[in-house]
């Protein structure tokens, strides 16, 4: 992978992220005109506007694949994202959802430097991503909501935050591609809740989280397929087609994705050796790496 995010390991994590804010200011293309801030299109019918607010603070209970999700449309908007205290915050998941990994700033270990550290990158970034410590005093929440309306930020909280616009969670989920114990993973289906402050009820909707192709969905929207039905590949099977790797500007990558359940087609006798690199091929069927 050619992108790489700044990462804050030292002792002095707010003078490193002042000596970020510098470079972020001219390297920062993109200025929101409102405080509307685009998230995730599958995240788009739950969130009362439609998008996130710059200003406000978001909770997402026990799922970095929501988190994510939230980041992406800024990300791909151009806007700098900064994350504080997740250490296991995973690089090449971000990248799928379409995170530019070259706007993303890692603080993994802020110690006893946590509100030090999000403050300032609300300073610098437009979003900011964070796991609450164990124990923080009222007042230090206080301070830092203050900031991050100041700087119209938005603030993503994985756990509970109490001034949140907003809170999403995974209600439950299935996993797709294992048949009688065996096979590999090439969907995972979520039933995605958001209650907003203030309103009495919930709403929700089947995601995909992500489907077959690592892309984040609504289950009811279908992928339309190329060549037809996909004939000869076996009732329900995919065609293999051209499919979008990556979330943001200009031109996605595309890579061809085989059919994962496909029967495999009667063929004729092929000379020895031949088949058994046809058989090889079929077998290293390509695994999905469960997020969140």
């Amino acid at each position: 992978m050619n992108q790489a995010a700044s990462v804050i390991s030292s002792p002095s994590v707010g003078e490193e992220i002042r000596a970020l804010q510098s470079r972020i200011r001219q390297m920062q293309d993109t200025k929101l005109d409102t405080r509307a801030v685009r998230t995730h299109p599958a995240l788009e019918g739950l969130l009362p506007t439609g998008a996130i607010r710059a200003g406000a603070a978001y909770s997402v209970e026990r799922s970095s694949a929501l988190v994510m999700a939230l980041m992406a449309g800024p990300s791909a908007d151009g806007v700098w994202c900064g994350v504080v205290g997740l250490p296991d915050f995973g690089l090449e998941a971000a990248a799928r959802f379409g995170i530019d990994l070259e706007r993303l700033v890692l603080v993994p270990h802020p110690g006893d430097e946590w509100l030090t550290a999000t403050a300032a990158l609300a300073d610098a970034v437009g979003v900011v991503v964070t796991a609450l410590p164990r124990r923080v005093p009222d007042s230090a929440v206080a301070r830092l909501q203050a900031r991050i309306r100041q700087r119209d930020a938005t603030l993503i909280v994985l756990g509970d935050w109490p001034q949140s616009e907003a809170t999403l969670r995974i209600e439950g989920s299935t996993w797709e591609g294992i048949g009688q114990g065996h096979g590999y993973l090439t969907g995972r289906r979520a039933r995605v809740a958001v209650t907003t402050r203030g309103e009495f009820r919930t709403q929700r909707a089947e995601l995909w989280l992500p489907d077959r192709d690592e892309l984040f969905r609504p289950v009811e929207e279908e992928v339309p397929r190329v060549g037809g039905a996909g004939a000869g590949l076996g009732a329900g099977a995919p065609a293999v087609r051209p499919v979008p790797v990556a979330v943001g500007p200009g031109t996605p990558a595309v890579r061809l994705v085989p059919p994962m359940n496909a029967a495999p087609e009667p063929v004729e006798p092929e000379p020895e050796g031949e088949g058994e690199r046809e058989r090889a091929i079929v077998r290293s069927a390509p695994q999905l790496e469960a997020v969140g």
